[in-house]
C-alpha cells in the first residue's frame, strides 16, 4: 500500500528498510546477545541523514516531522526493535529542544544533532516517579549563574551513550508540577554520573541506564523555557514521541508477522505446508488485519501533529495503545505458528516478542495511555454539552 506517502516519504521508507535488511538485520542477534550498543550503525544511520528528518531545515535537518521519524522507525524497527532506539531515543530526547528551547539553543545542538554527531537521552523517570511522573524528587536550585541538580532518574534510554540528557527536575516543590523546570545538561558535566546498566528482557541492543546528578552545576543558559513550564515540555514531548514507540511496536509486529509467513509456507506436516491449514490461515489473516488497522490509526495521528494541531494528546496515546497491543498479539502468535521451534533461541522470532514487551511498557503504560485518552473523550464531550 502507498499509504498516502509524499514522493520524499516513501523514499524514505525504501532507503530506511533497504539499510535495515543490509545492515541492521545481520547484526540483531548479536547486539541482543552481548548487549552491545551498535556503535557501528550510528554511523549509517547518519550518512542516511535519519537523525535528521523531523528537525527543521534552519536547524540542519531535512525538514519533515512526526511522520518522517515514524516511517524510519518502524522499517527499523522491522528488523530490530532495539537498534532502532538508536534512532527514536535520540528524537525523545530532541523534543524538548525543539518544543521549548530559544533559536540561539536550537542553533546550538540541533545541527549536531541532526548530523547525528550527539546522540541524546530524556530523564523524566525516577524509582518514586514512574506513571506518576508529578512525584519527582530530582531538585534544581537556582546559584548564581547556574542551577545545582540532584537526584537519579533511571531507565534512561541512551544514557552512557548520549552527549545530552534533557531532564526535567523540580525548581520550585511548593508548585508540584508547575514547579518543575527542562535543562540540557551535556556530556562531562561536573556532577553527572552514569549508574548501573540494566539487563533487560528486551531490546538489548539499547542502552538503559541510571543517571546521577550530584551537584550537577548546569549552566542558566541550559533552561530549556522558562521556570516552571517543565512538566509542560515533557507532556508535549511525550505527545510527539509515543507515536514513535507505536512505530517501534508496529516495525516488530510487521517483521514477526514477515517471519511467520515465510516460515508456515516452508513448514510441512502431514504432508502439506502449515500454510495450507484454515486454522493457520484464520491466524494470519488477524495478523495481518490488526497490523493494518494499526498502522492506519499511527499514521493518522503522526498526520495530526505535523499537520501543527495544539489537540493531539488523545491520538498520540491511542496510537501507541492499540501499535503496541498489537505488537504483542501478533508476536504471540507468531511464535505459536513456528511452534516449538519458536521457543529457541536458534530461530529470531522468539527476540520480537521479548522486544514487544517494552513497547507497552515505556513512555506510560498502556494503563496510563487509557487514563489519558478517557480523560480527553470526557473533556470534548463537556464541551460539546
Amino acid at each position: 500500500m502507498s499509504d498516502f506517502l509524499t514522493e520524499y516519504q516513501d523514499e524514505l521508507r525504501r532507503l530506511a528498510r533497504r539499510i535495515a535488511e543490509e545492515k541492521v538485520r545481520p547484526r540483531a542477534a548479536h547486539c541482543d546477545r552481548t548487549g552491545e550498543f551498535p556503535w557501528d550503525l550510528i554511523k549509517t544511520f547518519a550518512e542516511a541523514g535519519f537523525y535528521g528528518v523531523y528537525i527543521d531545515e534552519q536547524y540542519g535537518g531535512s525538514g519533515g516531522g512526526v511522520m518522517e521519524l515514524c516511517l524510519v522507525t518502524e522499517e527499523l524497527s522491522r528488523a530490530c526493535g532495539g537498534i532502532s532506539l538508536a534512532v527514536a531515543a535520540t528524537a525523545l530526547g530532541a523534543f524538548p529542544i525543539i518544543l521549548s528551547g530559544t533559536d540561539e539553543q536550537k542553533q546550538r545542538w540541533l545541527p549536531a544533532i541532526s548530523r547525528g554527531e550527539m546522540l541524546t537521552a530524556f530523564c523524566l523517570t525516577e524509582p518514586e516517579a514512574g506513571s506518576d511522573a508529578s512525584n519527582m524528587k530530582t531538585t534544581a536550585k537556582a546559584d548564581g549563574d547556574y542551577y545545582v541538580l540532584n537526584g537519579l532518574k533511571h531507565f534512561i534510554t541512551n544514557a552512557g551513550v548520549a552527549k545530552l540528557y534533557t531532564v526535567i527536575a523540580s525548581t520550585d516543590a511548593s508548585k508540584g508540577i508547575m514547579g518543575t523546570s527542562a535543562f540540557v545538561v551535556e556530556e562531562g558535566t561536573p556532577g553527572l554520573f552514569m549508574g548501573k546498566e540494566e539487563d533487560k528482557l528486551g531490546i538489548r541492543a539499547s542502552q538503559t541506564r541510571e543517571v546521577v546528578f550530584e551537584n550537577c552545576r548546569v549552566p542558566k543558559a541550559n533552561l530549556l523555557g522558562s521556570t516552571g513550564r517543565g512538566f509542560i515540555t515533557a507532556m508535549k514531548t511525550l505527545d510527539r514521541s509515543r507515536p514513535g514507540v507505536a512505530a517501534q511496536a508496529l516495525g516488530i509486529a510487521q517483521g514477526a508477522f514477515d517471519l511467520a509467513v515465510d516460515y508456515v509456507k516452508k513448514r510441512k506436516q502431514f504432508g502439506q505446508a502449515i500454510a495450507d491449514f484454515q486454522g493457520v490461515q484464520w491466524m494470519l489473516a488477524d495478523m495481518a488485519t490488526e497490523i493494518e488497522s494499526a498502522r492506519a490509526l499511527l499514521y493518522k495521528a503522526a498526520r495530526l501533529i505535523d499537520s501543527g494541531a495544539s489537540d493531539v494528546s488523545k491520538l498520540s496515546a491511542m496510537s501507541k495503545l492499540k501499535c503496541s497491543d498489537v505488537a504483542m498479539r501478533v508476536t504471540t502468535d507468531a511464535l505459536q505458528l513456528f511452534g516449538g521451534y519458536g521457543y529457541m533461541k536458534d530461530y529470531p522470532i522468539e527476540k520480537y516478542l521479548r522486544d514487544a514487551k517494552i513497547t507497552q511498557i515505556y513512555e506510560g503504560t498502556n494503563q496510563i495511555q487509557r487514563v489519558v485518552i478517557a480523560k480527553n473523550l470526557l473533556k470534548e464531550a463537556q464541551q460539546k454539552m
